[in-house]
């Protein structure tokens, strides 16, 4: 019998989340902060925790967590959701990786130490049969040897992979089952390009599904040879946006471990990144699956606006 129904492999760090009231304030400017939580961060660690809050068993393995309070806090914070976090002993010498975000209207800003771990490559290697006892693996790319080497082990052993944010021109993927790329990180790596050229260069690349989110706009996906087909965000007053892409993502790794189509893992990944978008934090109050389905049944979607840039 699997002892985990999805191996996650990625950055995890420590998380201090404030809320701020109203805009965030422009340079030497002033804000009111209206809650702080502890949290956990980390695209790896935000995804393990949705999948954990949808009834999912999950293994987290990926960098180093520092033997101080703030490695301390995070492994406890992620062994309350049954996360299996075996693979992340606190470690004598290491400093683990922190982040501050600020919540703010719609926005979010982010300060962190992600690029020491790059830097010391401070994380482990993975283990073969982690990967091969899942069903489904949430990869994080930011680490490019061990990543590729758990996208291929689960592409031999034909375990679905489902990735974020990379080039286009990532090897990895090649070993992919569906990669989601946000409107941010197009706008980063992809200037002056229309993003109608950038999605078919990713459709090329993999076998898989390609999905581009916008945030509150059109949403594109697509398998090699296809035309992009759109799909809508539902309608809600954001109150914290900053897990909204992970969340998105757990929709998608659970709609692979249920077998579904892409347009309904799309649909019940689109509702379960809106709930986590309307709580504080929204990440450690994800929904449950009955919470996915009640929204999905009562809620609107946005009208449609242009993704293309």
């Amino acid at each position: 019998m699997k002892s985990h129904a999805v191996y996650a492999y990625g950055v995890v760090s420590s998380s201090t989340l404030y809320r701020v009231r109203g805009a965030f304030p422009a340079a030497e400017g002033y804000a009111e902060i209206e809650d702080v939580h502890y949290m956990t961060g980390g695209e790896a660690a935000n995804a393990s925790v949705v999948l954990a809050r949808l009834g999912v068993a999950v293994k987290l393995d990926g960098n180093w967590l520092g033997a101080d309070k703030n490695g301390e806090r995070t492994k406890t914070l992620l062994s309350g959701y049954q996360i299996d976090t075996t693979r992340l002993p606190l470690r004598e010498g290491a400093n683990g990786v922190q982040e501050v975000v600020f919540a703010a209207e719609d926005t979010r800003t982010i300060f962190g130490t992600y690029g020491h771990l790059l830097e010391e490559a401070a994380w482990n290697m993975p283990e073969a049969g982690d990967v091969t006892q899942a069903r489904v693996v949430c990869l994080d790319p930011f680490f490019s040897h061990p990543a590729s080497r758990v996208a291929q082990i689960a592409f031999d052993a034909g375990i679905p992979v489902v990735t974020v944010d990379c080039k286009h021109d990532d090897p990895l993927l090649r070993h992919v089952s569906a990669v989601l790329i946000s409107a941010s990180y197009i706008r980063e790596n992809y200037a002056g390009r229309f993003a109608e050229e950038v999605f078919r260069d990713y459709q090329a690349a993999t076998g898989g599904l390609t999905i581009f989110t916008s945030g509150d706009a059109t949403g594109w996906y697509a398998r090699p040879g296809e035309t992009a087909r759109h799909f809508q965000p539902y309608a809600i007053d954001p109150v914290d946006t900053s897990g909204g892409g992970d969340a998105f993502r757990a929709g998608i790794v659970y709609g692979f471990l249920q077998g579904w189509d892409e347009a309904r893992m799309i649909d019940f990944a689109s509702a379960v990144a809106a709930i986590v978008c309307t709580r504080f934090p929204g990440v450690m109050n994800a929904p449950t699956v009955d919470e996915v389905t009640d929204f999905m049944s009562t809620t609107m979607r946005t009208v449609p606006k242009d993704s293309s840039g």
